[in-house]
């Protein structure tokens, strides 16, 4: 597939082979049981390497998936409470939080406001600031509360 009359080559091995024809050098590379590849084609000429084109793609598959492996993906998890809700349900959920952030996962809080709850708002963000006290030691506020209708959201995460 490559279309320009002389290329620069590259062995197997990484040695020069010289400025050729392609045929020559698709000749020599099949002789050899490798590819011939396009390695840089906006030089003049083009560079070419003879190579073993499925064993390089393995190699670069196999380093994305080593990278894969090292990188930590943070989750953010998600904890659904009301004003109402009691000391006990309270403690629960906030450990359940705290456990979360010890492990690097971010905390979503969303407090829902149910009928006539609404007119009540301050309780509710007295909920969440006891929250962000109760959490304080481990983890910081990165989303203050924000109220959108029924709803006020708040995100933690690790310190």
């Amino acid at each position: 597939m490559i279309r320009i009359a002389q290329i620069r080559v590259i062995g197997a091995d990484g040695e020069q082979l010289g400025v050729m024809r392609p045929e020559e050098a698709l000749k020599i590379a099949r002789e050899a049981g490798f590819d011939l590849v396009e390695i840089v084609p906006t030089s003049s000429p083009p560079v070419c390497r003879i190579m073993d084109y499925s064993k390089y793609k393995y190699e670069q598959e196999k380093k994305e998936r080593e990278a894969r492996k090292k990188q930590h993906v943070i989750k953010i998890k998600e904890i659904r409470i009301n004003p109402r809700i009691e000391e006990h349900d309270y403690k629960t959920k906030l450990q359940h939080a705290r456990d979360f952030v010890v492990k690097g996962n971010k905390v979503k809080w969303t407090l829902i406001f149910h009928g006539r709850e609404m007119a009540h708002i301050e309780r509710g963000r007295h909920l969440l600031d006891r929250v962000i006290q109760d959490t304080v030691d481990i983890a910081e506020v990165e989303m203050a509360p924000k109220k959108e209708g029924r709803f006020i959201f708040m995100v933690i995460t690790p310190k």
